[in-house]
């Protein structure tokens, strides 16, 4: 009988748990993950999702600005055709081309504030970046004056894949 009684309180106690190496390891990772949160740097860049084509505007000309990006060059097309092609120029895309001819459609078209960026597969995420903000706005020089001044293009900015 007594060693039923000794099975029993001995199942009946309760186990401690120990928690020390949890709590060392909390006490070191907290901070460190503090501490990294700090220097972490976040950019957020604002994109428009392209919509389904609505019947409500269909009084307005059917014309979009899109620069498609290919691993030859920039081409810039209004919806229909390619108004303008820019090649590579030492392996790089030619921003300030790109720039001028989107200043050129912006002075054509000064209420438009919406574009198109459609990339081929396996362009370089650094080029897409650089294309935004080349698309979004110019840096433009006045005549006679140093300083540089920051004119806003088309800030509504959609991407997709190139066709």
């Amino acid at each position: 009988m007594t060693r039923r009684n000794h099975k029993k309180r001995r199942m009946q106690e309760t186990g401690q748990l120990d928690v020390t190496t949890f709590m060392n390891l909390m006490v070191v990772l907290i901070p460190f993950l503090l501490i990294g949160a700090v220097f972490s740097r976040v950019t957020i860049i604002e994109l428009s999702v392209p919509t389904s084509a609505g019947g409500s505007e269909s009084n307005q000309p059917n014309f979009s600005i899109e620069v498609i990006v290919r691993k030859t060059g920039l081409e810039i097309a209004n919806g229909s055709y390619v108004e303008a092609a820019i090649p590579k120029k030492d392996d790089q895309y030619d921003m300030e081309m790109l720039s001028e001819m989107l200043m050129r459609l912006k002075a054509q078209y000064p209420d438009k504030e919406d574009a198109t960026i459609l990339l081929e597969p396996e362009i370089a995420y650094d080029y897409l970046i650089q294309i935004m903000d080349a698309v979004r706005g110019a840096e433009v020089r006045e005549d006679g004056s140093e300083e540089v001044q920051r004119m806003l293009l088309f800030p509504d900015i959609s991407i997709g894949d190139a066709p």
